[in-house]
């Protein structure tokens, strides 16, 4: 049995907002955008630089990430383009914030491999909005917005999962481990990648504990038949599939 060696972070426990890192270098702003972050329902973790960004992301990977443009020593540009060359970053939704209003900055900065740009001064709620759309694109998990599946309803808000309007009692763990798959059906994941995902990528956990959930889930869904929807792939991992 293999052990994944992890340390706690804040994805060892179900909470339906993001950790997201913030990397500006103007205490204020950093500040300010912790502060709204917060009261959005999400984590903000902040570093002044891309050396401490580095470290941070190599303590706990983080949902989302928020840089600067004009960094001190690294530029944001170049930390971006570290982020995406290294493999356990590479898909970490990142905004990237800055003063530059061109658009050949603009293109700079989404061709380094951010996914959104935002332009200084921004307000506070386009920031929260370009942030959901991005989670709701490369990290739907993350959001609330209600999926459905097949016969299956899930709504992170209220806490529910349904099948054909019957309510269906699931643990936190086990509704994050189906609303993971409800927003990746179709697709085929390791343990080790759903520890990721789901727990976080820093837990101390065994890679055995992701099949002991797996049964949890299956047994709750077992009375309505969907626990068919959830495949064991021998030798790969598992998926949520609407094929027989």
């Amino acid at each position: 049995m293999e052990n994944i060696y992890r340390t706690p972070s804040a994805h060892s426990e179900v909470h339906l907002g993001a950790s997201i890192l913030v990397v500006e270098d103007e205490a204020a702003i950093q500040e300010l955008i912790a502060l709204n972050l917060g009261q959005a329902g999400h984590e903000a973790v902040s570093a002044m630089d891309a050396q401490e960004a580095l470290q941070r992301v190599r303590d706990s990977l983080p949902d989302l990430v928020l840089i600067d443009w004009m960094l001190p020593g690294m530029s944001g540009i170049d930390l971006v383009r570290r982020l995406r060359t290294n493999e356990r970053t590479r898909n970490v939704p990142i905004i990237m914030l800055t003063a530059r209003a061109d658009e050949i900055d603009k293109l700079a900065g989404l061709e380094s491999g951010a996914d959104d740009y935002i332009t200084k001064p921004f307000s506070i709620r386009e920031l929260n909005a370009r942030i959901k759309a991005v989670l709701r694109r490369r990290a739907p998990q993350m959001t609330e917005d209600p999926v459905n599946f097949k016969d299956l309803t899930l709504d992170p808000g209220t806490h529910r999962v349904s099948v054909k309007g019957s309510e269906i009692s699931l643990g936190p763990t086990e509704f994050k481990l189906l609303h993971f798959f409800m927003t990746h059906p179709e697709r085929v994941y390791s343990r080790t990648q759903i520890l990721d995902h789901v727990w976080g990528d820093h837990v101390f956990i065994e890679e055995r504990t992701v099949d002991v959930h797996i049964r949890r889930l299956r047994s709750a869904l077992e009375p309505s038949h969907s626990d068919q929807l959830l495949q064991t792939v021998r030798g790969a991992g598992y998926r949520l599939t609407a094929l027989p």
